[in-house]
């Protein structure tokens, strides 16, 4: 479950694959560092990405101590992966551009909740809804918005838990809250949005209406197939 962590001082930057980040940009990395030094932004928007990768450390280590936790007393994990990324300094500027706001950092921390962004991976869907209330139960995380996409799935199909929190993380001579999103998904639905995401992003495809209801139903398969897994495994715990 290894990340990694993003280089500041060139503003490298890795998404995650399959995530929401666009990939064939007309404005380029260089676009953006040339745009944030004639604005004299650069060692600001270091500091503020500096300060979103240590609110996606923490997260991770709550994660990391949960899971230990679990493990003993349940005799299993509770998650089998964890994907973490910081968004890149593109995809905020065109985030920002859709919202029809200037790209500056103080409308980075008031319009947008998702450059720090944590993706959990379980086996089952109650192990999704369990973690998310053990994370929401912990009395330094604010909840911000919370969205079940699970219970509530979009039209194309799409499901997911998702939370925007906000963690404290203790600077020098300040604490501060940053806000990261926490997406949880089963393996199956973590599959299935890679191929939507792909076929989201894909210019020019044939027959999309056609794939576009082949992915709404493969979704509502994989559903009842995660519904399956889960009844399976509770009857084999019962059994204990």
């Amino acid at each position: 479950m290894a990340v990694k962590h993003q280089h500041y001082g060139n503003l490298i930057y890795k998404p995650i694959p399959g995530g929401a980040d666009q990939t064939d940009e007309e404005v380029t990395q260089i676009d953006i560092e040339k745009l944030l030094r004639k604005k004299d932004l650069t060692d600001e928007f270091k500091i503020l990405m500096m300060k979103y990768d240590c609110a996606l450390s923490d997260v991770r280590t709550r994660f990391g101590i949960l899971n230990k936790e679990l493990s003993l007393r349940n005799k299993r994990n509770p998650f089998e992966s964890i994907k973490a990324r910081i968004k890149t300094p593109v995809s905020i500027f065109y985030k920002l551009e859709d919202k029809g706001v200037d790209f500056n950092i103080e409308n980075i921390n008031e319009y947008l909740s998702d450059i720090a962004g944590i993706r959990v991976i379980c086996s089952f869907v109650d192990d999704i809804y369990m973690l998310a209330d053990c994370l929401e139960r912990q009395d330094d995380i604010r909840i911000v918005q919370r969205k079940d996409y699970i219970q509530n799935p979009k039209d194309t199909g799409y499901r997911s838990l998702h939370l925007i929190i906000e963690v404290p993380i203790y600077l020098t001579e300040a604490k501060e809250y940053m806000k990261v999103e926490v997406q949880f998904r089963t393996i199956a639905m973590d599959f299935w949005a890679s191929l939507e995401h792909e076929m989201k992003y894909k210019k020019d495809i044939e027959n999309a209406e056609v794939i576009t209801e082949d992915l709404k139903f493969s979704a509502d398969l994989i559903n009842q197939i995660d519904m399956r897994m889960q009844q399976i495994r509770d009857k084999i715990d019962e059994s204990k």
